[in-house]
């Protein structure tokens, strides 16, 4: 299975070099690394492996944590092998070829790019986008019915983002996280789930993506490098469809929500 292990060494000269060794050793196959971060001595690296599916992950767990000033940050399944360099722009190409499909493609396209399960695209409301106070209610999506859940029965001023658009993997029933203030940053929620965002800049529209715990071994949150790229795809995305998210942002009564079926 492929695996993506973040791993926090000290940056000086033989540290990767004695990682890369050590997974070798405890019989994983890297197939990528990229550098996150490199500050104050230390780097954060993201390597992508094959790992046997018959061995058990404790063994190169182990393995790191015997190196000194190495930390595991997180270990969780890819969905996808990695790919060469550039494709957020041949994705920025796709988007500009089909720009009636833009969005979709758009969210289709995020976990594969970011190693995250899910994404969508959700509308906050003007009203819940400036709400000071009480953190509202988790909005809901019913995958069966493709409709927000009781969203007909909600007061306009209590309505949660309604999802617009959901890619494969998203939750049957999907509770969104407080997701206002309306700017890119990592979060986590309460269930462990490690989310991103990102607006797009127009009337509320945002995507959200998501990484969920294993049934061992914790993931990784989104690091800023992250979310940075997430911001930066959705800010050319924005240019690129520009008014034809004023009518995704319509609203759930004008736009039926599309799911990707993978």
């Amino acid at each position: 299975m492929l695996l993506r292990v973040r791993v926090t060494l000290p940056d000086r000269p033989g540290a990767l070099g004695q990682v890369a060794r050590t997974m070798g050793v405890s019989g994983a196959d890297i197939v990528q690394v990229v550098v996150l971060e490199r500050l104050g001595g230390r780097a954060v690296d993201d390597f992508t492996v094959v790992w046997p599916g018959a061995s058990r992950v404790e063994r190169l767990l182990a393995g790191l944590a015997a190196i000194p000033g190495v930390q595991v940050d997180g270990v969780w399944r890819a969905i996808g092998a990695p790919v060469a360099g550039g494709q957020d722009a041949e994705l920025l190409a796709q988007m500009a070829a089909n720009p009636a499909d833009g969005l979709a493609t758009l969210v289709d396209a995020v976990p594969g790019l970011l190693a995250a399960d899910w994404a969508v695209a959700a509308v906050v409301p003007a009203d819940w986008a400036v709400r000071n106070g009480s953190a509202p209610r988790p909005a809901l999506f019913d995958a069966a019915r493709a409709v927000p859940d009781s969203y007909a029965q909600l007061d306009p001023s209590e309505c949660q983002p309604a999802v617009t658009y959901a890619s494969w993997r998203t939750p049957e029933s999907l509770r969104m996280p407080e997701v206002t203030p309306l700017r890119a940053r990592a979060l986590d929620g309460p269930d462990g789930t490690r989310y991103a965002v990102a607006p797009f800049g127009r009337a509320g529209l945002v995507l959200v993506t998501a990484r969920t715990d294993g049934d061992v071994f914790p993931t990784a949150a989104f690091h800023i490098s992250e979310v940075d790229r997430i911001a930066q795809l959705v800010r050319a995305a924005a240019t690129i469809l520009g008014d034809r998210l004023d009518l995704v942002t319509a609203g759930p009564a004008d736009l039926p929500i599309m799911r990707s079926h993978g």
